[in-house]
């Protein structure tokens, strides 16, 4: 054992002399695990022994190992401290601790001359007392390094540190009561100081658990059982003081206690620097709830049991600030559930609370509702990270046109509200203009630079309520009022009742509706003249509403287009239409399937949205055709056409419908990238009483082939009108007289029954190439 001794100081010293003059900091992470294994097995050996020994008789054999495992801990700290160049403040006083400890105990042993123990003061006590300090030191400086560490943190660690003074404070009650009883000077020092010191190393190594958690250093639990061992040690020699000798399994507890706390300073000198990451972290949940249970069970303790009455003051003191936090942290999570994330703006919530207590003093005020035009235009086709820098910006400008006193939220997605505390209509109105001016001047995110407007509701408090429910139900409908009618703002007034709130409460039952999908499509079949065939049907949104039963499109699509709920409902569509094509297509039915969609749903990223939905799907692009209305075409027509020629490059059939209604020049028809043109059905319903409708309708048939396009005529109502437009050479009809619109399940048993009327089968002008 003694030769191993020496080879392994040997290397150690080579090691590091060999090293520490080229490694500069990269010594510092070069720790040899080896060396502290090499510790940790002496100290493993040395305890079995001190273990295995006589307890009727001194051992010095393992008393000496004992120390001889102590001078390997003060070679593995000394070269830690070597490695560090004294940057390193907590690892010179951990060394300095373990180094004088070490000395106190070889003084101890050279002073013991034959005895089984020492009964007297000596050197060696002083040596002994002055590891506390030493220690108490290093664990401080540990400490002193959580820069910026918020207060709950350092609130959490005291919580942890009283409560594990409290536990060992119970612990050494007996402890402590022995010393009282010891009489002398020696009896006191071992009984009661050394116990106190001890109980201070408990606190600290508490405080520190409790404040960092995982990040005490690479080592920790190796510092928190050195500790532990240790106190120990001091314990049980204090309760049997009288009986203790020297190689008892008493020493086997300083000197584990030694080996552990010198891996752990060898682990501190190796490891880089806290981070800020980590030093501001919360304290770990386990440990404190260790820390609070333990003072808990200290006082239930105390409850059936005489205990020391510092164990329970210190417990008591660590569950009473263990619940300071908590006051503060529900205050705060108050103030979040009131505050908008992305804005920072008061919420919903924040605007009713605000709201309720400005009301109920009966001041004079105006309540504006804002919504922001077409913003989910701008959020659908750029994408949700600009939407949200869009957001944070207008809020800022907003707030910047605002006076002091003056209350602002966000409501939820593009909406606003603001109360003008003491406002007349006047300044109410005045508001309103300089909110809406704030969004003069276009708003650059990244590279875009985009241009919005917003729609004002204003509302007056008390002539339009004092009740935040109806004032607010005013501001709204106020809002709506503004949007509908594009004037920027609007002030509400009595007659806006009419209709306003029952359309409000069906714009709130649309969106729930969205939500819950209580629509479903119907299917109009489009028949070939020529022939009687059906390749392809129109897909019609039906509303399932709760109340009000099954609604159709015009009764609700304009309202949705208003809201801006056109997009959410066009991507419902498509999904569904396409899922149903791909089950007709799996059952042997190749039926395409045509889908309006609206003037909001042109965007950027549709193409996109299209193909990724049939790649899902395995739906070949011409199962799928999207019908534009003349009138969207014309609008933006350069914007639209481009998106359209990128569906159609896609093989995405394109149908104008509607055709007729709008103004598009003949040189303009024949650039659209179009399959088909749609026939409005009042020139249909015209063609049996007035010629020139007929005249026109044939004229439309004419040029649209020249043009190579598909023409369809909508409400074809009886047999004379389909005759009729058959003999033009007409491709495809749809309207009541084949079916009315029909549910999925439908559809399949209609064309099955379906039978080819005689007259359908005869010889009929088709255009070339048509399916």
């Amino acid at each position: 054992m003694i030769r191993f001794l020496i080879l392994w100081t040997r290397e150690c010293m080579v090691g590091a002399g060999a090293r520490g003059a080229d490694q500069d900091d990269a010594g510092r992470a070069g720790v040899s695990p080896r060396l502290v294994i090499a510790l940790g097995l002496l100290a493993l050996v040395c305890g079995v022994v001190l273990l295995i020994g006589d307890p009727d008789s001194p051992d010095l054999r393992g008393a000496w190992l004992g120390v001889l495992t102590q001078l390997a801990a003060v070679v593995v700290c000394v070269r830690a401290v070597a490695r560090t160049r004294l940057t390193r403040w907590q690892v010179v006083l951990g060394t300095a601790a373990i180094v004088v400890y070490t000395a106190g105990d070889i003084a101890y042993l050279v002073l013991l001359d034959g005895q089984r123990a020492l009964g007297v003061l000596s050197v060696a006590d002083g040596a002994h007392a002055t590891f506390y300090p030493l220690m108490l030191g290093a664990l401080a400086l540990t400490i002193r390094k959580l820069r910026g560490v918020a207060w709950p943190v350092l609130v959490d660690s005291m919580v942890g540190a009283l409560a594990a003074a409290a536990v060992m404070a119970l612990i050494l009650a007996p402890v402590l009561q022995a010393g009282e009883a010891g009489g002398t000077t020696f009896g006191l020092v071992t009984t009661v100081v050394y116990p106190l010191l001890d109980l201070l190393l408990i606190t600290a190594i508490g405080g520190l658990l409790s404040s960092r958690g995982l990040h005490l250093g690479p080592r920790w639990p190796l510092l928190v059982a050195g500790l532990i061992l240790f106190c120990a040690g001091d314990i049980a020699f204090a309760l049997d003081r009288d009986a203790y000798m020297v190689g008892s399994i008493v020493d086997a507890g300083w000197v584990l206690g030694i080996a552990g706390i010198a891996a752990w300073i060898d682990g501190v000198a190796g490891a880089g620097p806290a981070s800020a990451q980590q030093d501001r972290r919360a304290p770990a949940l386990p440990t404190l709830m260790v820390s609070t249970t333990s003072a808990l069970a200290v006082l239930v303790i105390g409850c059936q049991l005489p205990i020391p009455l510092l164990a329970q003051i210190l417990a008591a003191l660590s569950l009473l600030l263990a619940a300071v936090p908590l006051v503060f942290r529900n205050r705060m999570l108050v103030v979040l559930a009131s505050t908008d994330e992305l804005t920072d703006l008061p919420n919903r919530r924040g605007l009713v609370r605000e709201l309720t207590g400005r009301l109920r003093a009966g001041r004079p005020g105006a309540l504006l509702f804002l919504d922001l035009d077409r913003f989910k235009d701008v959020n659908d086709a750029l994408g949700h990270t600009v939407g949200d820098a869009l957001l944070v910006q207008v809020s800022q400008r907003f707030a910047g046109r605002l006076k002091s006193g003056d209350f602002l939220a966000r409501l939820g997605g593009d909406e606003f509200a603001v109360f003008l505390d003491g406002a007349t209509r006047k300044e109410a109105i005045t508001s309103a203009l300089r909110l809406e001016a704030s969004l003069e001047d276009p708003i650059e995110i990244g590279t875009a630079s985009l241009k919005l407007s917003v729609s004002i509701g204003i509302a007056r408090t008390p002539e339009n309520g004092t009740d935040i429910t109806l004032l607010m139900r005013k501001a709204d409908i106020s809002m709506f009022r503004a949007k509908s009618t594009r004037s920027g703002h609007h002030l509400y007034s009595a007659a806006d009742d009419d209709g306003g709130a029952q359309k409000l409460e069906l714009l709130r039952d649309l969106r729930t509706a969205l939500a819950e999908e209580q629509f479903e499509l119907h299917y109009q079949p489009k028949v070939h003249l020529a022939d009687g065939r059906v390749t392809s049907v129109e897909a019609l949104l039906r509303w399932n509403h709760p109340v009000l039963g099954q609604l159709p499109p015009v009764s609700f699509l304009p309202l949705a287009e208003e809201s801006g709920l056109m997009p959410d409902l066009s991507t419902l569509v498509l999904k569904r239409a396409v899922a149903r094509a791909t089950q007709w297509r799996a059952e042997g039915h190749a039926i395409s399937v045509a889908v309006n969609l609206s003037g909001s749903s042109i965007q950027e990223s549709l193409p996109r949205q299209i193909r990724g939905l049939l790649e899902r799907h395995a739906l070949p692009a011409e199962c799928l055709m999207l019908e534009i209305t003349e009138g969207m075409l014309m609008t933006s027509p350069a914007y639209t056409a481009g998106i359209l020629q990128k569906l159609r490059t896609a093989g995405i059939q394109i149908s104008v419908d509607d055709f007729g209604t709008g103004y598009s020049s003949l040189a303009h028809l024949r650039d659209l990238p179009a399959d088909e043109l749609k026939l409005d059905r009042s020139f249909i319903t015209d063609m049996r009483t007035d010629t020139r409708a007929l005249g026109l309708v044939s004229s439309i048939v004419e040029l649209a082939h020249s043009l190579e396009l598909r023409v369809v005529a909508e409400g074809v109502d009886n047999e004379e009108t389909r005759l009729e437009l058959r003999a033009m050479g007409c491709d495809l009809a749809q309207g009541f007289h084949f079916t009315r619109p029909l549910p999925a399940a439908a559809v399949v048993p209609w064309l099955t029954a379906a039978r080819v009327p005689d007259a359908l089968v005869a010889v009929a002008p088709r255009h070339p190439g048509l399916p």
